[in-house]
C-alpha cells in the first residue's frame, strides 16, 4: 500500500468518491461512472483512490456490502469474545497492535494539563490533514481538520489541554504522524498520553484490544470494558470523546445490524480506515 500523504483538495475528491460508492452500492457503479462524478480521469482516480483507501474502487464496493459487514462482525465477535472469555489480551495479531497508554492521574486531569508541554504540528496524511500534539510521554491529540488552518489546529489542541504550555513543533510531530499511518507491521505505533475520566480511559483501553481488521458493537465493547451491555450508550459517548483518532480505533465500532454508523471525523474516513485495515489483515 502507498501511504503517501495527499493534499486537502485531492482528499475531498476521494471523500466524494467514497460517499458516492456508499450511497450507490446496490447499483455497483463502474470506474467510468465514478470518475465522471468526481471529475478525474479513470487512471488518476484509480491511482489516488488506492493511496487514500489502500484498495481499488471495485474492491471497496465489495467491502461496502451489508452482507460483508455482518459476516465480518460475526467472525470478529466470535474471535474477540473467545479471547476475552479466556482472560487473554486477544488472538495472534492483536499483540502486535497494542498501544502503550499513559493515562493522567485524577489530579492531573483536574489540573487540565497545567505545567505540561505540548508540541503540535499539522500534517498531510492519506486521509487528509490532521493536527497531532504530543507530550514527552506520547501522543495526546490526533484530530482530522476541516479547514486545515494553523489557527484551527492550535484551537483543537488548546481545547483538549487548556492549561498546557502549547507550542508549534512539527519536527517533533512529523515522525509520529508517519508512524500512525505506516503499514501494519512497519514498526511500533507511538505511545499515548491521554486526558480523560476513569470511565473514558476504561473504554479507550477496551478499544485498543480490538485488532485491526476486526469490528465490535457498542454492547460487545461494553462487555470488553467489564461493563454491562446496558452501558452501551455511555460507552458510545466515551467513544465519541476519543482524543486520538486512528490510534485509539473508535472507527472499529459499528452497529449490531452491521451498519457502519457515524464517525466524528466523517463516515467516509471511517469506511476508508476499515477497508484499509481489513485488506492489511487479509494479506498479513
Amino acid at each position: 500500500m502507498n501511504d503517501a500523504p495527499i493534499d486537502a483538495l485531492t482528499y475531498r475528491r476521494m471523500e466524494k468518491a467514497i460517499r458516492y460508492l456508499d450511497e450507490h452500492v446496490q447499483e455497483q457503479p463502474g470506474l467510468g461512472e465514478l470518475s465522471r462524478h468526481v471529475g478525474l480521469s479513470e487512471y488518476h482516480l484509480q491511482r489516488v483512490f488506492r493511496r487514500a483507501v489502500g484498495i481499488s474502487p471495485k474492491r471497496f464496493l465489495q467491502f461496502l456490502t451489508a452482507e460483508h459487514a455482518r459476516d465480518l462482525l460475526r467472525d470478529s465477535t466470535n474471535l474477540l469474545e473467545t479471547a476475552w472469555g479466556a482472560g487473554l489480551s486477544g488472538p495472534g495479531r492483536l499483540h502486535d497492535l497494542m498501544v502503550n497508554v499513559h493515562a493522567m492521574t485524577p489530579a492531573e486531569v483536574r489540573a487540565a494539563g497545567e505545567g505540561v508541554e505540548l508540541g503540535w504540528g499539522v500534517h498531510d496524511t492519506p486521509l487528509g490533514r490532521c493536527v497531532l500534539a504530543a507530550t514527552s510521554r506520547g501522543v495526546a491529540v490526533l484530530e482530522f481538520l476541516e479547514q486545515g488552518t494553523q489557527a484551527e489546529a492550535r484551537q483543537r489542541v488548546a481545547s483538549r489541554w487548556p492549561e498546557a504550555l502549547v507550542h508549534e513543533d512539527p519536527a517533533l510531530t512529523a515522525p509520529l504522524a508517519a508512524r500512525v499511518f505506516a503499514r501494519a507491521g512497519d514498526g511500533e505505533p507511538p505511545s499515548l498520553h491521554v486526558r480523560g475520566t476513569n470511565f473514558q480511559i476504561r473504554v479507550w483501553e477496551a478499544l485498543l484490544r480490538v485488532p485491526a481488521g476486526d469490528l465490535v458493537t457498542y454492547g460487545a465493547l461494553a462487555r470488553s470494558a467489564g461493563l454491562d451491555a446496558g452501558a452501551a450508550r455511555a460507552v458510545g459517548r466515551a467513544v465519541g470523546a476519543n482524543p486520538v483518532a486512528v490510534l485509539i480505533p473508535c472507527h472499529r465500532v459499528i452497529r449490531s445490524t452491521g451498519a457502519a454508523g457515524g464517525y466524528r471525523w466523517g463516515r467516509e474516513r471511517k469506511l476508508a480506515l476499515l477497508a484499509r485495515e481489513q485488506m492489511e489483515a487479509e494479506v498479513a
